[in-house]
């Protein structure tokens, strides 16, 4: 220890044999350089797979509230798009949602979230975006079964908007078809003639999109023309629907022999 501390060839021969022992200090600590590499690599692996786990839930999860987004937002393209068509028309229109279909095939009906609690009566036109659904048949405290236009007992009067023929729109149980009944081989009507409502009967309101001509068969023998139409609203895929409401009869009654006197 003296010569360690007085002499400089010790100290330099020790520091000769520290370099002559470091590969063999290598050596030895190797396996455990080893080891903590190993251990570093599972605990890696774990974190890794652990953090793959989390991406994919998360991925999911987001995907999920993308489509719910895609969702809202074509629903709320179909909302602006009935606020714009209540925008359009003099009634005064409510906003209702579908909740029930009947699943007969031979009645073309659903249900609405509003019934007579909410002031609904009977025989109210029901609307989509794209034009008249049908008119409300029946009525509970808090829904009502509305009748589709395309169901067999239906009949709605309308004329066409071009040329103003007027006939009768009858349902044929399918969703996607109506006829027009005794339209003479001589009318004014041809394929993609818009079909309005007409006014008559009371019912509906004159001037709503009803259905487009989808084919016209003249037969030289017949006296009448076979028309076909296609409903202009999304019969089997709308939810969210308007509610038009119509001035009470006697209301328009009294109004027209108010009227009348004041002619007189």
């Amino acid at each position: 220890m003296a010569a360690d501390l007085y002499t400089a060839k010790v100290r330099d021969s020790r520091a000769y044999l520290s370099l002559l022992l470091t590969p063999l200090q290598w050596v030895v600590d190797l396996p455990s350089r080893f080891a903590g590499e190993v251990s570093d690599v599972v605990v890696d692996r774990s974190l890794l797979l652990k953090e793959n786990a989390r991406l994919k839930s998360e991925s999911l999860y987001l995907e999920r509230k993308v489509q719910q987004n895609a969702a809202l937002r074509q629903e709320n393209d179909r909302l602006r798009e009935l606020v714009g068509g209540s925008l359009r028309v003099d009634e005064e229109v409510q906003l209702v949602e579908l909740i029930g279909v009947n699943p007969d095939p031979f009645q073309h009906q659903i249900i609405i979230d509003r019934g007579s609690e909410n002031q609904v009566v009977m025989g109210l036109p029901v609307l989509d975006a794209g034009g008249v659904m049908g008119q409300v048949t029946e009525l509970s405290h808090y829904t009502s079964r509305v009748m589709l236009i395309t169901d067999a007992r239906h009949a709605l009067p309308v004329e066409v908007n071009r040329s103003g023929f007027r006939s009768i729109a009858l349902g044929k149980g399918e969703l996607d078809e109506l006829e027009l009944e005794h339209v003479p081989d001589t009318a004014d009507i041809r394929t993609g003639d818009l079909i309005v409502t007409s006014g008559l009967g009371g019912r509906f309101p004159r001037g709503y999109p009803v259905a487009k001509v989808a084919e016209v068969v003249r037969d030289p023998g017949q006296q009448f023309a076979k028309v076909i139409i296609k409903p202009s609203a999304l019969l089997d895929k709308s939810r969210h629907l308007l509610l038009v409401r119509m001035p009470a009869p006697a209301q328009n009654a009294e109004a027209v022999s108010a009227e009348a006197e004041v002619l007189q």
